[in-house]
Formats: structure tokens, sequence, C-alpha cells
């Protein structure tokens, strides 16, 4: 009922095979000696004893010789054909070639199996440096009427490199020879007659047009074999083909000849509409094609359609070539009656046939792939599909139809494939109701992988896996892909019986391997188990109907299909339909089974009826002393507080449906879930939801208090419920109500007595249990708590569970030894280790439960327990926390002031809020910051400073490039990084942020902004880089911090020890992935001066954007700078050094003082404004004057831009700062005396600002100042309107700056008088 692989043929005497393809290289390793191992695969040995020589030395090099040669993969280097009826097999290398023909053989037991004998062997190849490339065993069909649909021979076409293809007899006699083409035959492919699905009018006319070409080619083979023997017969009619030349491709592989294809109407009007345009037209009727698929390179696969007529048959060669050969065949054998003698013939007088041109034919369409080379291609047998491998490992899978992809598998480097087709088989009343109808058939795709030793069935198109064996990794996959030659749509019934599809040959044993699919696989998809076991139901079925019925049959039968149906209802359908067909069978006699369920029945009903009795409310008293627990209340008492605050975070009301609420257990579930055999219940496991309602129904009433424990426990005792199932029970139902558990004081006591009353069964705790050991039953109750994401009830389950097995342990302690002795037990030790995991857990539950502020990302509660943490790894506390911070949406600040806090030793009971209210982002409830304080105090190593700070900056970056346009989330995530104290964890962290995450987007915006010439638009950012262009400037401005924080981190690794990454004791057993922490440490270092690189084009970059200035950014470097950018950080480039050119420093010095003439103008406040050091504006002339250096342009002259930029603007303030870093104050005056001019032109000359008093003052000046003036252009300041007392103060400073020998020394002094006279008029 599954996939399998059988036996069919053993190939004999391997060694001979060997030796005949590879004589030189036989000769060159061992002599003629004999293999006794061998010739297991031959003949039987066993009598020939006496024959033996006694040379023993002889015999163990010929053993050691073999065994290095079975060693060498010597089948991958022949060519091999198997013939479709399995009856020859043709093994070929170079000029060589060996047939091996079936034969049938008892073997030792009696039983007759099929052998592949060797039947000739020989050369093949008749030019001179030929050899074999492809091989085809071609079985033709019978005509004689008691054979009808049988093979009769098999004929053997041979490709050589040559060019030349030729037919062979089995016993190597050449029948015909023709040259198709003068380039070497890569592989021969055969197309036979195959029964269509739905034999309508169309495709039987197709199907004869399909067998035109094949059956001329057969008719000439059948006329060439009695020539070929010597007997008079009549001419064969030559062998008709057509010659293609597939144009637009540059290399071809393989091929596959898919036949004519059935075209509709539409698909007529597409192609005409394709190939002729929108003027196309079209015929009446659509003709018929013929469709070829090649692989290869470019394209990597090709699809090739030719019009069935569009090129003529090609006889004449071929026919002067079969009557030469008949001619010469008569010849013979005239010669050798009459005893003349041939000449021998002279070298150099053969002649070389002419080669027939090709039509060209081009490609229609195809999957290009320019990296990807096709290697081969296998047809399917309905035509519909086909499978590819290529150069990558990957198998692809094409729909030949529509010429598309459909499927591909990866890890298949050097694969085999072959198909299967499995017909549906019809049962007689399948038969009677529709005989019509055709059978269904499914297709499986069978790869071989030589390279992993394994071969695997796949379903198509979609199917899954329903095979996979492990096989040699020196195999050959055999699948001819068509069957007999010469059949037809008569004699075609019977060849299914007589071929096989796809053979396994293991060229190690010998053995050639059958592959077998039940049709039922191709619907054992996971989503139609159901649909697969109904198959299977329906197929029992039909035999239960036969009229001849075994009973061993049916019950191999029935065996056979309960051991594949998956379903419960389904496999229990057919045990009781087995049952009663065999009652039947025999009236007289009593079913003891049926006898046997109805007992087991009444017995669960039974235990149904008592526990629901005993479900009433308990209203008996109860002793208070019998209720108190020693020692549990203590334990109570110091986890209450975190108990309380968890259970306050998991009272949220929440979503319910009427049918979830605990009602009563049905009878029907309850009797699903319990079994009896001999005697004795036992659950099945079933969905956690059934195996709830199942421990609900048992033991809710006793947890709750309103059952009798003591009687619910004696009933469940006489049950014959296993103890280790009972405990399984409870501990689900404790896990699994928490909430009502955390509410109900009374159940932890409860809980305590059935543990107690469970312990003591027969059973339960081994009798022979050590205390020195680990408790099976007790290792199954922390197995419980661990892995259950309910941690307040795993606390409260661990604490009991631990109060009783150290009152068990202690009391058999005693039993033991003296009772002042105290027990020491490694159980004991494991508890103590539990119930602080759980409690550490309960911790983080808490703090993971908390629910988002209004306005944060929110996002679902996170659920973990002891087994996640321990398998998440020694980050995986931390990287929990990071997610929960970026959740509840805490600034950076706020949680730094926070955990500084908590590390300068204040107490508990100082008010929290103060130093967090401080700051801006606070959180504001005192709740949060206490529990996340708790869970820090149980995790000092796991959630340390520099722990946190890095997983918080990871999880910021790793949200943000979900969501680029977040610009908030990489700004934090910066931040998080610069407050790391570790350089080494700093150092890895920041360069895995570069490099996953940063320089991919990075470059896309340096290429945009080379490509626009300034800072490009919001469609255009979004186009290249996935964000805005206000996101991309804030983008910007962050990788410049985090390159200076990469930059501060590798200068200050060498200063300070790598640290070590810790966990705290009770979590050693911790594994997993390797921290965030971890990874930065193991990363490499970096390339300082590289970074540096990047940095100043991240600052160029940066201030474009913000300033919207037009620069190419990558010109600004020569062609060393820019083949340095985008590389590894920790690789050593070849950077800019010495002196630059002129031109390209003018550039750079042009686009800084763009810089400073951006940032001034987006100065708002003209006067009010502190020192440029201590705004945050100021960062930006410190900007330019540090890349100034870099860049080799002169601050000075960025200085003096800046001063005079500042006055332009109005800015008089913030230019008297800046004038003291000037150092050439003389040409820093002149461009000043400039402003000056101008400001006054601007209040003499200007018409709106013209008075009498201001015209008779002009008239005063002197010529030359007036001319002056006139010629200055107020236009160009931005800020015009200042004071003349500004005025008159920048003047006195310029007179100040200027020596008195200055040319413009008079000048200013006149520029003074002029604006005294203002100020005093």
């Amino acid at each position: 009922m599954s996939c399998c692989l059988l036996d069919f043929c053993r190939v004999q005497e391997l060694r001979q095979v060997r030796e005949s393809l590879f004589a030189s290289q036989r000769s060159a390793v061992t002599g003629d000696s004999t293999d006794p191992a061998e010739n297991e695969l031959s003949w039987d040995n066993s009598d020939w004893g006496s024959w033996e020589t006694s040379d023993t030395r002889e015999d163990r090099t010929t053993a050691e010789e073999d065994v290095q040669l079975q060693s060498v993969p010597w089948l991958q280097d022949c060519v091999l054909s198997l013939s479709p009826c399995s009856d020859l097999l043709v093994i070929a290398r170079e000029h060589k070639a060996v047939f091996l023909s079936a034969k049938w053989q008892t073997d030792d037991s009696g039983r007759e199996e099929m052998t592949l004998a060797v039947s000739w062997s020989g050369t093949l190849s008749t030019e001179e440096g030929e050899c074999v490339n492809s091989v085809v065993c071609i079985p033709l069909a019978s005509q004689k009427r008691s054979s009808t649909g049988r093979p009769d021979w098999t004929c053997i076409v041979v490709g050589f490199s040559s060019g030349y293809v030729r037919f062979y007899t089995e016993n190597g006699v050449l029948l015909l020879a023709q040259l198709l083409n003068e380039d070497p035959v890569l592989r021969l492919k055969c197309r036979t007659y195959e029964i269509p699905r739905h034999p309508g009018v169309t495709e039987q006319v197709l199907s004869a047009r399909l067998q035109k070409s094949g059956r001329s080619r057969w008719a000439c083979m059948r006329a060439c074999v009695p020539a070929a023997a010597g007997s008079d017969v009549v001419q064969p009619p030559p062998l008709a083909y057509k010659k293609w030349g597939l144009q637009d491709v540059d290399s071809i592989i393989d091929h596959s000849s898919v036949g004519v294809i059935p075209l509709s109407v539409f698909d007529q009007m597409k192609n005409a509409s394709v190939l002729g345009g929108f003027h196309a037209s079209v015929k009446g009727s659509p003709p018929a094609m013929s469709q070829y698929i090649t692989v290869g390179g470019g394209p990597f696969t090709g699809f090739y359609y030719a019009v069935e007529g569009s090129s003529q048959p090609l006889l004449s060669h071929v026919a002067l070539a079969v009557a030469s050969k008949l001619t010469s065949a008569l010849f013979n054998a005239a010669s050798g009656w009459l005893g003349w003698k041939k000449n021998e013939e002279e070298p150099g007088q053969k002649h070389k046939p002419k080669v027939e041109p090709a039509t060209p034919l081009p490609v229609r369409f195809g999957l290009p792939d320019s990296r990807r080379h096709g290697e081969s291609i296998c047809l399917s047998p309905c035509y519909s599909m086909a499978g590819v491998t290529d150069d990558f490992g990957r198998v692809t899978l094409l729909d030949v139809a529509r010429g598309i992809a459909i499927r591909m598998w990866k890890g298949y480097r050097d694969a085999q494939l072959g198909w299967v087709q499995v017909f549906e088989a019809n049962t007689d009343r399948d038969m009677a109701s529709s005989p019509s109808m055709p059978r269904r058939h499914a297709h499986f795709l069978v790869i071989y992988a030589p390279r992993r030793g394994i071969l695997e069935v796949w379903g198509t198109q979609h199917g899954p896996r329903v095979g996979a064996f492990t096989v040699g990794k020196h195999c050959r996959l055999l699948y001819p892909g068509y069957r007999l030659m010469g059949v037809n749509s008569v004699t075609s019934h019977a060849w299914h019986s007589h071929t096989q599809q796809v053979c396994l040959f293991d060229p190690t044993t010998g053995v050639i391997r059958s592959i077998t699919v039940p049709f039922h696989l191709a619907l054992s998809d996971k989503k139609s188990e159901r649909a697969r076991d109904l198959h299977l139901l329906k197929r029992l079925s039909s035999v239960l109907r036969s009229r001849e019925l075994d009973p061993t049959f049916l019950e191999s039968e029935a065996q056979s299909v309960l051991l594949e149906i998956k379903h419960p209802a389904i496999k229990k359908q057919i045990c009781l339909l087995t049952r009663m067909l065999k009652h039947s069978l025999d009236p007289e006699a009593v079913d003891e089974l049926l006898l046997q369920l109805c007992s087991s029945q009444l017995k669960l009903l039974q235990l149904y009826t008592d526990v629901q009795l005993l479900h009433s409310p308990d209203n008996s008293p109860t002793d208070s002393d019998s209720l108190s627990v020693p020692g549990i209340e203590d334990d109570l008492t110091q986890v209450r507080p975190i108990l309380q605050r968890y259970a306050e975070v998991n009272s949220r009301p929440s979503v319910s449906f009427a049918e979830d609420s605990g009602g009563p257990l049905p009878v029907r579930a309850f009797l699903s879930q319990l079994v009896c055999e001999d005697g004795e219940l036992r659950v099945v496991r079933g969905p956690d939801t059934d195996w709830t309602q199942l421990g609900s129904f048992l033991f809710w009433g006793c947890l709750s208090g309103q059952s009798p424990l003591e009687r619910v426990c004696e009933t469940l005792q006489q049950s014959g419920i296993s103890p280790q199932q009972l405990l399984s029970l409870l501990l689900t139902v404790w896990l699994n109500r928490e909430k009502e558990i955390l509410k109900n004081a009374a159940a932890t006591r409860n809980l305590h007595t059935l543990l107690n009353t469970l312990t003591s069964m027969k059973g339960a705790v081994d009798e022979s249990w050590d205390v020195q050991c680990v408790s099976p039953w007790w290792q199954q109750v922390r197995v419980a708590c661990v892995q259950s994401e309910s941690a307040g009830a795993a606390l409260l389950a661990a604490l009991v569970a631990h109060l009783v097995a150290k009152s068990s342990i202690t009391s058999l302690a005693e039993s033991k030894f003296q009772a002042d002795w105290e027990c020491v037990s490694l159980e004991l030790e494991q508890w103590v280790v539990c119930v602080r995991q759980l409690e550490d857990v309960l911790a983080l539950q808490t703090l993971l439960s908390l629910p988002s502020p209004q306005g944060s990302p929110g996002g679902a509660t996170q659920r973990c327990s002891v087994k996640a943490l321990l398998e998440s790894g020694r980050g995986g506390l931390a990287d929990r926390v990071a997610k929960l911070i970026f959740r509840q949406d805490v600034a950076p600040r706020t949680l730094q002031a926070m955990v500084e806090w908590k590390g300068d030793g204040q107490s508990s009971d100082q008010p929290v809020e103060e130093p967090l209210q401080q700051r801006k982002g606070g959180w504001g409830d005192l709740q949060r910051l206490q529990a996340l304080m708790c869970v820090c105090e149980r995790f000092p190593s796991s959630l340390s400073a520099d722990m946190m700070w890095a997983h918080c900056c990871w999880e910021y970056v790793v949200q943000w490039n979900k969501d680029p346009e977040m610009c908030r989330n990489l700004e934090w995530s910066v931040q998080y990084l610069k407050m790391i104290s570790s350089p080494h964890i700093q150092l890895g962290i920041s360069s895995m942020m570069w490099n996953t995450f940063i320089v991919k987007r990075f470059s896309a915006t340096a290429f945009l902004m080379e490509k626009v010439g300034k800072a490009p638009k919001d469609r255009l950012c979004r186009r290249d880089v996935g964000m805005g262009d206000a996101a991309m400037t804030s983008f910007l401005g962050s990788c410049v911090l985090l390159l200076q924080a990469l930059m501060e981190s590798d200068s200050g690794v060498e200063e300070v020890c790598v640290p070590q990454v810790c966990v705290e004791e009770v979590w050693g057993a911790v594994e997993g992935p390797a921290s965030l922490v971890e990874l930065a440490l193991q990363h490499r270092a970096v390339h300082y001066p590289l970074i540096q690189h990047h940095c100043l084009l991240a600052s160029l970059l940066h201030a474009a954007m913000t300033f919207s200035l037009r620069v190419k950014p990558l010109s600004l470097f020569d062609s060393k700078g820019k083949n340095a950018f985008f590389r590894d950080l920790s690789t050593i480039q070849l950077l800019p050094s010495g002196d630059m050119d002129p031109g390209l420093v003018a550039l750079r010095q042009e686009f800084l003082m763009s810089v400073l003439t951006g940032w001034v103008k987006s100065l708002d406040d003209v006067e009010g404004r502190g020192p440029l050091d201590e705004c945050h504006e100021g960062a930006w002339p410190v900007m330019c004057l540090e890349v100034a250096s870099v860049l080799q342009v002169n601050a000075d002259v960025l200085r003096r831009h800046l001063v005079c930029e500042l006055y332009n603007q109005g800015l008089d303030l913030r230019a008297e700062e800046a004038v003291l870093e000037v150092e050439d104050k003389e040409v820093l005056g002149s461009q000043l005396l400039v402003l000056i001019g101008q400001r006054l032109a601007f209040s003499l000359l200007h018409s709106q600002t013209q008075t009498k008093v201001t015209m008779e003052l002009l008239a005063r000046l002197p010529p030359t100042l007036c001319t002056w003036l006139k010629a200055m252009d107020p236009s160009d300041l931005r800020c015009p309107c200042v004071s003349l007392q500004k005025t008159s103060k920048l003047v006195s400073r310029v007179i100040e700056i200027l020596p008195e020998n200055h040319a413009q020394y008079s000048l200013a002094l006149h520029l003074l008088e002029t604006v005294d006279s203002l100020q005093d008029e």
C-alpha cells in the first residue's frame, strides 16, 4: 500500500562487462585472474572446490584488485539503455558496447528469476576517432496473431560523435547507417504510440499523424532484418525523416519532441496575434503543429513549433543508403555461394555521404535565464509536463502546454529523472455502471540524486513526496520514455503488462529494481487525507462485494488497509465491517470480539456514571485541620506578591463562546477517549481540547472543592487507569484553567491531596527507586510545568509537588537510614532548580503581559515557558524584553535613567517616579517600572545593561527595516547603540547593523543623488530607496551617527578587555542559538580609514538632503575614493592620498560653502541665540570645518564665508563670535566692506527709504564714495533692513581689523563718518 522498490532482474557477469569496456584500464590495474566474488553474480561454483589451486596469494591479490575496481564509479562513464520490455540492456563506452539479453534461471531456493547475461560484445564504431554518445533500445511489435502487442525483436539505435546514427540487431549486426548531420549526436529520443484518454475525432486524427514517421521507420527496420541475414527479399521502403535547424539559441544540451498538439480557436488567434501583430489574419481551421522543447543556454528552455507540411521528408539519400546496403548484402551472399573472393577495399576511396540541409525553425518563446544552463529534459507519459535539470542543482517542472515553470526542487545536483504513470484499478461495479468512463491516472516524478544516494518519488503537479529510498551513489536511473513501436489503437491493449516504466540499476550488486507506486498516494496530500482514506475504504468495499471471498485474503487485505488509514472513524468502520462479514460467513460462531467490545463499553459507562454522581456538591462537614498543609503556606507567602501582580495583569476580560463553556462531558466524547484492553482502562491521547475536557470531568470537581476527594480518587483507582495517565490529566486541567485556579485559594490544598493520593497508588513510584536518582514520576510533573506557558499555575503545581516529593523522600529515607540523618537527594535538587526557574519565568511573564500604552506600536502578548527560555540561547531573555520595550514605546533616556537609578544601589523603598519623571517620555506607570526592575534583579547577568541596550538597539533597527518611514525607530536604535559601554559589543553591533540593514539603502541613496545631481524628490526616493524624502534625510543623519559610533568603538577596543557573556547559575543549562552579543563579539575587526571615508560621504549626503543642494556626491571624490565606497568595512581598500586635483578641491569648497549658506538661511531668529557650540544647529559649521581638513579645503575660507553669510542674514551677534575664529582678517575686512556698502546703498539709494535728509547727506559725500555706493547691489542682501547701530558697529569692527596702511582703510573711515551722520540725523 506504499511506494516500494522491487527486485525484478539481476545482471550477470559484471566482471566480463567491465573488462570488455575498460580493457586498457583493467590491464593496467590487474592481470587475467578471476574474481570468486564476481562469480557469484554469474554462476554457482560451489561444486568446483577440487578444481581450485592452493595459491591463496593470487586469490587475495585478485580480490583486492576487484574491490578497487568496484569502488570506482565505472558505470558513470558509460552509456546505458534498457528496453521498455526489460529484455535487453546495452552498455557502451567510447567505441565498444556490450549487449545483455534476458534469461530465466532457478536459484538455490527453487524460485525462478530473470537475469541479464552477455549475448554480444564488440566494437560498434566504423570510422576512426568516433565514439558512442547515445543508445536507444526500441522493441518492435510482433505481427503474429498469437503474440499481438508483444515484442518481436529489439532494434538498437546508436548515435556517434561523428554524426552517424546506426541501427543494429540484438546480435550486433548493422542494419542501417545514416549521417544526419556532421555535428556529434548528443542524445537520442524516441516517441511511440500512447492510448488517448478521451479518444475524440481530433485526437484520433492526430494520433494517426504522429505514427506516420514512426511507422515508416518500423517498416524499414523490419525489411532490413532479412536483408542483413542474407535472404532474398524485396527492397525495404526508405526511411523518411525531417531535419530542423533550431535557431535563436546559444547552446542545446537536450531536447524533447512533444508531437502534434491540437489547437483550439483561442490558441490559433493568440498565436496569430503574437506572431503577426494586431492586423494578423486567421485561417479558417487551426493548423496542426509539432512542438519541440530544448534545454541548454540562451534561453534556458526554448519552445519551438513546426507547422505540419512545412518541411518535406528527406528521402533521396536515405533510399540510396538502404539500396546500397541491400545490394552489398545480396552481393556478399552470392559471392559466398559461388566461391568468389572480394578484393580488399582501398583506403581513401570511402566516399562521405551528402548531408541534407536543415529547415530553419525559429524559437517561439522560452524561459530566459542567463546564468542557468539546462542539462536534461524528461517528458511525462501524457506529454503535458516535463522535468528539467540544470547546473544549479535544481529540478524544474514545466507545463508543456502553457510553457511555464510550475514547480522547482533544489538540492539535486547531477539528478536523473523519470516518470511513473499509475492507473486506478477498475472494479466490477465501476465497469458495470459506466464501462465507457476512462480510468483515472496519476503521474509521479522520480528523482535520483547520486550525490546524496537517495531516490525520491514526488506527486505532481503540487503533490508531496510520497516515497524516499536510500540507494547507492553510483546507480543509474533507467527511464526509456517510450513503449513498443509498431502498435496502434487495436494492438495496444496488452502492452502495459509487458513494459516497465522506471528502473534503477545498482552496479555494486547488479540488481535492477522497478519502482511501484500505488494510485492512492496521489490523494495523500495533507489537505486530502480523508479523501485518501475513503479511496482505500472504497477499494476494500469492492473486494468485499466480490462473489468469491476467501477469509484469509479478506483478513490480509483489511490489515493492509488499516495500516494505511489515518482517520480513526474510518478505521473503526472497517473493523466493524470485517467483523460483521466474518460473522455472516459463519452464522453459528459467536463473535468474541463483539462481546469484549460490549463488556468494555459497559465498564466505561459505569465509570462515567460513578464519576458524574460524585460531581454533586460536597456538603459533608470537613475537618479544617485535614485541609491545612504544613509548609505550603510559607512558600506561598514568598511568592504571593508576584502572584498577585500576575493575576492582576491577566485578569483582563476576554472573549468567550457559549460552546466553550464548561459543561458536562458528553458520553460520546468520554467513550471516544477511553478504551478497555484486557480488563484495564487506557486513555487515548487526542487533541488538547478533548484531553482538557476529560481531565476537567474527572478532577475539576475535586480541585474546586465540589466533590469528595477520597471517593473520586478511590473510584479512579478501582477503574484500572494507570497513575501516570491520571497524573497527566490532572496537570493538564491545572495548567489550562489558570484563571480559576488563581481565584480559588483552596485549589492548592486540594491539589496537594490529589497528588498525595496519586503518588500512593500502585505503579506510580517504582518501589526499587533510589532516592539518589531522578524519579520518572516526579520528572513527569517537572516536564509538564517546564513546558507550560501558564506561569502562575505551573509555579503553584511545582511548589505543591516539591512538598509532596520531599515528604515522600523523607519517609523513604527514614525507613532505610537513621531518623536523625538529613536526606540529600538529587530529586530535591532538581525541584529547587525547577521552582527557582518558574519563579523567574513568572516575573518575566508578568512583565510581558503588561498592556501597551495608548498610541504605542502594541502587538500580541508574548508567552514564555522555562523550556522556551532554555532553548532560546543566552540572548533569548534579553530579546523578549527588547520586544516588550518596543511595544511599550519607552524612550532610551527614560530606560537609561531607570537602569542608572537601580545601579546606584537605591533601596526599593525610595520612589522611582522622581528621577524618571524628570525625563521626557517617562512611563508614568509605577506598575510597569516595578515589573521591569523585578525582572532585572532576578536576571542580573542575562539582563545586564550592555546586553539590554544591544538587544533594544537591534529590535528597533529591525522594526525600522520593516517600516523605513518610521525614522524614529532608527534614531532610537542609534541612541541605544551609543549607550553601550563596552567598545567590543558596540563595535560588533554597529558592524552588523551596517552590513545587514544600512549599507544597501545607503548605497542606493548615493547612486540616486549622483544620478539626478541634486536632492531627489519624494517619488524618486520611494522608488529607489523605499522611503520618502523626509525619512531619507533622517536616515542619512542616523548613518552619520552610526559610523561615528563605529569609529569611536574601534578606537577603544584595545584599551578594554573582551567582556564575558554569562548567565545565572540556575539557568546554566541554557542552550540554543548564539546570542546577539556573542555574535557581536565574534565579528571581525574593521578598517578605520574606510569607516572614516564612508562617514565623510554620509555627512555630505546628509547635508545635501537637509538643505536641498545641487551636487553629485560621488563626483567629489577621485577614482580611488569611488572604488572604496560600499565595500566590506573589514577589508583594506586603496584610499585617496596626496594632493588632490585643484578643480576637485574647488568643487568641494563650493559645496561646503553652499552648506554653510543653507544653514544660515535655516536660522529663523535674528537675535537671542546662544553661542554656536551650544545650539543644535551649530553642528553644521563644525561638521563643515571638520570635513574641510579631510577634503583638503582651506578652512579659513569657510570661516570667512560663514561670517559674511551671517552678516548678510542680519545675524550680527552670531557673526561677531564667528569673526574671532578667522585667521586672515584682512581679506575678511575687504569682504565686509562690500557688505557695508550694500547696506548703506539700500539706506541711501532705495526709493522707499530715501528722504530729504538722506538726499542732502548723499550730496555731501565725496564723489568717489558716492560712485562706489552706487555700484553696490543691495538685492544681494537677504536682510537689508538692519539698524544703523549694527552697521556702525560692523564698520568699527572692520576698522579694527584692517591695518592703517591698507588700501581700503580710508574707505572704511569714510563709511564710518557716513553711518555716524545718518545716526545723528
